[in-house]
């Protein structure tokens, strides 16, 4: 069974902001492919959704401790290097355009805090993260992202367009194909069909 965390802080503050993408793709797969209701889970401080997509088992994990804290609700889930093989992570990326992916695994965690607090938690890098573009293009192509730490929270913590939204949920079938590809065959396999 693939356990997916979706990153995003919790509370409807945060609901359709930037920073939220994983929490959002997540909450649109759950209920595209029928998922058990969200569920407290006391011990991990996150809300639970179990289903199937095309018969592949996973258990979708959205963390309630905020983004930096994210780890927290990861670590119980993570207890031997057999539960990291299954671990993929949904996050939110301005290095690339909104409406694109990319798989990676093993690597540091780019300076995104929620990634590098399940890092520390389960001390190690190696699992599988997706990362979902949340970047405007420019007419040439280049991503248009803010520099400066105050206009990059400013950024991250702004809502999604209705535009944007619906260009998630185009991205969102992409990533339901990519998890049942790693789920059934292999990570690998997934990064040469969808990066």
């Amino acid at each position: 069974m693939l356990i997916v965390v979706g990153l995003g802080n919790p509370g409807e503050e945060y609901k359709n902001t930037r920073h939220n993408t994983g929490r959002i793709i997540l909450e649109m797969l759950s209920k595209k492919f029928d998922f058990s209701d969200w569920k407290e889970d006391q011990k991990l401080k996150a809300i639970v959704s179990k289903g199937s997509i095309d018969e592949e088992k996973m258990i979708f994990v959205l963390p309630n401790n905020f983004m930096n804290n994210s780890g927290k609700s990861i670590a119980p889930l993570i207890t031997s290097k057999k539960d990291l093989t299954k671990l993929v992570v949904v996050y939110d990326d301005m290095d690339l355009p909104i409406g694109r992916i990319k798989i990676s695994f093993d690597r540091s965690s780019g300076g995104h805090n929620g990634l590098g607090s399940i890092i520390k938690a389960v001390k190690s890098q190696e699992f599988v993260r997706i990362r979902v573009g949340i970047s405007p293009e420019s007419a040439s192509g280049k991503t248009k992202k803010p520099t400066g730490e105050e206009a990059v929270l400013k950024f991250l913590l702004k809502n999604f367009k209705d535009a944007e939204l619906a260009e998630l949920k185009k991205i969102s079938k992409k990533i339901s194909e990519a998890l049942v590809c790693i789920a059934s065959e292999s990570k690998e396999k997934a990064m040469s069909l969808y990066n």
